[in-house]
């Protein structure tokens, strides 16, 4: 293993939750919620401030408004999300050519391949500018851990929230992990946790004192070892610069179970559009195509197909969804649908034209960005998908805002700009001809010489805004 602290971990905490503070002035400092707004909707990310509210990722969105029935409760919105996200890792992989993203908002960095850093003293000192650039590019802060390991870095950037920097220095490993739980350690999930506990292991330090012989007979020969391993602060996985996809799907819920047979076909034509759309936004193909059904009792089935050749024709997926869904029943009703590719090629068959059994139907026509909302969501049915809680707008005459609620024919917009005083709240027709859904405004200003709006269109580099409190992540 390293003997230097050159690994480090990057964690944008409450990414969500914190891009919407920063782009709405009436919510710094407040409780917000993003995720799905229906029945059956999660929590995808809570600001600290909802979390105070025992309010956190993955919960249902109905516990959660029990719990904090007074927080902001927002659609989210992907396209900025991952127009920062790709700005901070170019960030990163301006320190080095291994990097290592995990999502949107997180990402291994291995210094020492890049020549960023080779001590403790140059580690800090890497971590910390990279903390400064992130704020002053995108208004955001995020939390950084360096260890010698992608284990230990993870655990140090999870100390250092929120909005701080922590380094494991060499030595002070296995004291540092000794009292942690078992959970600490990657790899050890609800039911390997509860295996443990059964045997008398809470914490790492009785994970070592075990043994590894008797870890071996208790999870098995591989998960024994690396247990074992990373217990004693062994962690030799390294920092992979690409994570090649394994799947491109899609899938939705529904508030209420569908029964009509008819209509399960077209929500699964629909969502084999949408996945054909997100495979080619990714330059990709795939040869197998996978149905997804959960239905009225919980229970969820899949059925797969596998086609001669890789495909990102829509007219085959579909055709191939509509087969695979012959084979299911959905008679006592669904309550979700979802469409999957694996497989994964980088090229495309070109004769597969006998696969569909008509002629190729026309590309996907849906807003792909649109309905992976609707996807987090689980929203209300698309007649009423207009105006979504957190989008943004601009009215003809009061300017840039964004949805704080709508229905009975009616939508509320609160009228501000990242870079603005909280702004007045007004309400207006659904069908008002004076406003639209625009794209979010950058959240911080240009550099001087450029536009002087606050918020304007110069971009996501330059000056921070105004940021309050609430804002650290």
């Amino acid at each position: 293993m390293r003997n230097a602290p050159t690994i480090l971990h990057l964690d944008m905490d409450a990414f969500y939750a914190s891009v919407e503070q920063a782009s709405k002035p009436s919510l710094r400092g407040k409780a917000v919620i993003v995720g799905g707004l229906g029945p059956r909707g999660v929590v995808a990310t809570a600001s600290y401030e909802a979390r105070v509210f025992g309010v956190h990722s993955a919960m249902p969105m109905a516990q959660a408004r029990r719990l904090a029935p007074n927080a902001a409760y927002l659609v989210p919105r992907f396209g900025i999300y991952r127009d920062i996200s790709e700005l901070v890792m170019r960030l990163l992989r301006e320190l080095s050519p291994l990097v290592e993203p995990l999502s949107l908002d997180e990402a291994f960095v291995d210094l020492e391949a890049g020549e960023a850093a080779w001590d403790e003293a140059s580690a800090r000192l890497v971590g910390a500018k990279l903390r400064a650039d992130i704020r002053a590019a995108s208004g955001l802060a995020g939390s950084v851990g360096l260890a010698a390991s992608k284990m230990l870095a993870k655990i140090a950037s999870e100390q250092a929230k929120p909005d701080g920097l922590v380094l494991i220095e060499p030595g002070t490993e296995r004291a540092l992990l000794g009292p942690m739980s078992v959970r600490t350690l990657p790899g050890v999930g609800p039911a390997t946790g509860d295996h443990l506990r059964r045997a008398g292991i809470h914490t790492v330090e009785e994970i070592a004192e075990a043994g590894e012989d008797e870890l071996v007979r208790m999870l098995g020969k591989a998960h024994g070892h690396a247990l074992y391993a990373m217990a004693l602060a062994h962690d030799e996985r390294p920092v992979v610069a690409e994570r090649e996809a394994k799947s491109v799907s899609v899938e939705d819920t529904y508030d209420v179970d569908i029964h009509d047979r008819v209509r399960v076909g077209v929500e699964v034509q629909r969502l084999a559009d949408r996945c054909v759309r997100r495979l080619r936004g990714a330059g990709l193909s795939g040869r197998t195509i996978v149905l997804k059904v959960r239905r009225y009792d919980f229970s969820t089935l899949t059925r797969s197909e596998t086609l001669r050749g890789p495909t990102d024709d829509p007219a085959v997926v579909r055709e191939a969804a509509a087969r695979l869904l012959d084979s299911v029943d959905t008679t006592g009703g669904v309550r979700l649908l979802g469409v999957g590719v694996t497989g994964l090629a980088d090229y495309t068959q070109e004769d597969l034209f006998a696969q569909a059994a008509g002629e190729r139907g026309e590309g996907p026509v849906e807003d792909g960005e649109e309905e992976a909302a609707a996807v987090a969501r689980g929203d209300e049915a698309p007649s009423e998908r207009r105006w979504h809680a957190g989008h943004d707008v601009r009215h003809a005459e009061y300017g840039h805002g964004w949805v704080q609620g709508s229905g009975l024919g009616r939508v509320t917009v609160r009228f501000e700009t990242p870079g603005s005083e909280p702004g007045r709240v007004r309400t207006f027709r659904v069908d008002d001809p004076g406003l639209e859904a625009v794209e979010p405004l950058p959240l911080v200003a240009e550099r001087a010489g450029g536009s002087g709006e606050p918020g304007g269109s110069g971009g996501l580099g330059g000056s921070v805004v105004s940021e309050g409190p609430g804002l650290a992540v």
